[in-house]
């Protein structure tokens, strides 16, 4: 394995590049929005308690002529179940997602449409994370690869597969002890993520079932030289129109239900807190 102090340059680096995609065109699309979600039973590795979260969300998508972007800010507050270190306090949380598509049919004009598929992109990405914990940790993960397009009459739904390289932190005390790593570089892995947005009636109303699934492979050793195990994390959600039935201005105001599934949080298993079942209320204000 490699740590961290060996490959800063090469992290920078390859952060620099996927942070610096092209905007050949001017935005053809976008969707912004303020969200918020609720739930009581989130859960934390080594914590057999069941945490309280209030989450702020910031979401932006736009596309260009030769591809898109994706942009989500998640500001994240426990309760005292899940405490801040060295307090008594929840603690806090910021995790951003970023990832840029470029589409290959348009980059090259041509049609790479086949049976289901109405495109094939190239895409690349980072998550970045930080939380006040005694863990402390500290996620710098790269994704690039594959992504295929569904063609759906409306929304959407890509399927994609990532070659992945994360470093990450820990602040306590045990993971500094020999041969134990207070910061690491996982070996890398793939992971394969599906993510969907699709518009429905009901009757009369006007809906949205909206979300995301990621299956991502084993990345060999954590912090204490245990070997890490393949990590579910899925989240979806049901959402009603409010802003069109209330004041009848679309894709304004949302409101609805979700669900976070989280199977051998962050590699970890067989320790409380590992797999986590949450129901959640969300709701979205687009502007």
């Amino acid at each position: 394995m490699n740590y961290t102090g060996k490959r800063v340059l090469t992290f920078s680096t390859l952060a620099l590049a996927v942070t610096s995609a092209p905007y050949v065109a001017a935005s053809t699309w976008s969707d912004t929005y303020i969200g918020y979600r609720y739930g009581t039973e989130f859960t934390e590795p080594n914590n057999s308690n069941h945490i309280q979260k209030h989450v702020i969300q910031f979401t932006h998508a736009s596309g260009y002529a030769y591809g898109q972007n994706f942009l989500n800010v998640d500001l994240l507050q426990s309760d005292g179940n899940d405490k801040a270190n060295g307090s008594n306090k929840g603690a806090s949380e910021a995790y951003v997602t970023y990832r840029h598509q470029l589409h290959l049919g348009k980059v090259f004009d041509t049609d790479l449409s086949v049976g289901p598929v109405k495109e094939v992109a190239l895409s690349a990405g980072f998550d970045w994370n930080t939380k006040n914990t005694a863990f402390a940790p500290r996620k710098r993960l790269l994704l690039v690869g594959p992504t295929l397009k569904f063609d759906l009459p409306k929304g959407f739904a890509d399927l994609s597969l990532f070659y992945a390289y994360e470093q990450n932190h820990c602040g306590l005390t045990p993971c500094g002890l020999p041969g134990n790593h207070n910061d690491i570089s996982f070996d890398p892995y793939y992971v394969v993520s599906a993510a969907w947005g699709i518009p429905f009636t009901a009757g009369s109303l006007p809906m949205k079932f909206q979300g995301f699934a990621n299956y991502n492979g084993e990345k060999g050793k954590d912090y204490f030289n245990a070997e890490t195990k393949p990590e579910i994390l899925t989240r979806s959600s049901l959402m009603l129109d409010v802003g069109q039935l209330a004041f009848n201005k679309q894709n304004t105001l949302w409101a609805g239900v979700g669900y976070e599934y989280w199977h051998n949080k962050f590699g970890n298993h067989g320790k409380p807190g590992t797999n986590t079942t949450a129901p959640t209320f969300q709701v979205e204000w687009h502007f």
